[in-house]
């Protein structure tokens, strides 16, 4: 075998070095050139050749000249390894503290005041969805749901950041996005209750959302799938020569995927406008941040890929705003990736699937209660009068009655038609796709009683 290979090997050198041969014969480079450029006729367009070797008469300045390096880098002759436990770590950005204090006042966001209210409106209206749908599932009138709790600001700051004309790309945790780009109540409602209103036609996992009309690709529950997807999709935004960029939101567990490092290093070498935000919330699924990596974190990976990047408090609305402002304008400008760290902590439990009291204790939930970005934000707007304990009251009233208003409203709300099953696949159903549910309303038909049918919306019965 190992023959075998190095004659595979030694055969594939004689290929390009002819493939080299021809190149020099047929093109003509200028010495001082570093990229070739030739015509490929044979295919019938051109091609842009970057090569990173100098010519050979830079070697005189005595530094490292590998295509690997890049222009930063000196020899030494000193013996040293980068230890990972004495390089500095990365600090946490913020703006406003625990006691709702304003560090610096340059860093202080030129927000309206009633923006800010509107952020904190919806963190509290997003809460108290999550609070009413947890028991909805519970009750068995749903299948499944996750909550947001603790990572509200995430949310906000970010997405109010952003222009409404920006592609999102999300995981699964990522409501409050929803919420400011004007996706209703009774839209989450309708996802989440599979009605015949819901735009998914009930076909996707509860709080899986997506609306193309808010730029926001449909939610998948595997882990980092999107990430990549994120990186061809920014990749096109670039191409378009729109002043725009993609943003894709994952979890510090979804980073651990192998499609996490692979969109990092698409989007970097592709130059793509595409703004990273990893929602760092302590946990991936059960497993704690010390038991998935021993680097500094998330943001420390984007080094490695020529990504700039910048840690955040994640509970601080105001510094998540900034970030990704900032954020923003680079991958438009310079059209390049940034990646966010949003440091917070998962109050609720993963989901209604999991009962985090086996791997945490009540003590350290409570602990990063005290600074939820709700209260942080709760805090400064009462310090600054733009909120009072009366306000308070009356408002989370009015929000409970708008979800409640909503959940009566898809509760009994008709299922879509059996047969929207095999739908939205293909432009045309195939034959014998078209048999196949032929055969599926037959059967159902014939045997009605053993099925829910009063709760889908009726369709043609003839077959």
């Amino acid at each position: 075998m190992q023959t075998i290979l190095s004659t595979s090997m030694a055969g594939a050198r004689r290929m390009l070095w002819a493939v080299g041969k021809s190149l020099q014969e047929a093109v003509s480079v200028k010495e001082s050139s570093t990229h070739l450029s030739f015509m490929q006729t044979s295919s019938g367009f051109t091609k842009r050749l970057g090569s990173t070797y100098t010519n050979a008469a830079s070697f005189a300045d005595d530094r490292p000249q590998f295509p690997g390096t890049g222009s930063k880098v000196r020899f030494t002759e000193k013996l040293d390894f980068l230890l990972p436990d004495t390089s500095p770590a990365i600090p946490v950005y913020r703006v406003i503290d625990r006691q709702g204090e304003v560090l610096d006042p340059t860093q202080k966001p030129e927000l309206p005041e009633d923006v800010i209210l509107d952020m904190y409106r919806k963190m509290v209206l997003l809460n108290t969805f999550d609070a009413i749908m947890l028991n909805v599932q519970r009750q068995g009138r749903i299948s499944f749901y996750m909550t947001n709790y603790g990572e509200e600001a995430a949310h906000m700051g970010s997405a109010a950041a952003l222009d409404p004309a920006d592609v999102i790309f999300g995981q699964y945790r990522e409501a409050g996005v929803f919420l400011w780009r004007g996706f209703t109540l009774d839209d989450m409602m309708n996802q989440c209750f599979s009605t015949h209103q819901d735009v998914h036609k009930g076909r996707m996992v509860p709080i899986n959302y997506g609306s193309r009309d808010i730029n926001f690709v449909t939610m998948s529950s595997p882990l980092a799938t999107q990430i990549p997807q994120a990186a061809g999709a920014a990749y096109a935004m670039r191409m378009s020569g729109k002043p725009l960029c993609v943003t894709c939101y994952f979890g510090d567990g979804a980073s651990s995927e192998g499609d996490a490092h692979a969109g990092f290093n698409f989007a970097a070498t592709l130059d793509c406008p595409l703004l990273f935000f990893c929602r760092n919330n302590g946990y991936a699924i059960s497993t704690p941040t010390s038991e998935q990596y021993r680097g500094d974190g998330i943001a420390s990976r984007a080094a490695g890929y020529g990504i700039s990047t910048i840690r955040v408090d994640g509970n601080d609305v105001f510094a998540v705003y900034n970030a990704t402002k900032a954020a923003r304008e680079i991958c438009i400008k310079e059209s390049k990736p940034v990646l966010i760290e949003a440091m917070t902590y998962r109050i609720g439990d993963h989901s209604t699937s999991d009962d985090s009291t086996t791997y945490r204790t009540s003590e350290e939930v409570h602990q990063f209660q005290q600074d939820s970005p709700i209260t942080r934000l709760n805090t400064y707007l009462v310090k600054n009068g733009l909120w009072d304990p009366d306000k308070e009251t009356t408002y989370r009233e009015e929000a409970k009655s708008k979800v409640l208003e909503a959940f009566h409203g898809a509760k009994d709300r008709k299922k879509p038609p059996i047969s929207d099953l095999m739908t939205d696949v293909y432009d045309r159903m195939p034959a014998h796709l078209e048999r196949q549910a032929a055969s599926m309303r037959r059967h159902v038909n014939i045997y009605s009683e053993q099925y829910p049918v009063q709760d889908f919306l009726e369709e043609d019965k003839a077959v």
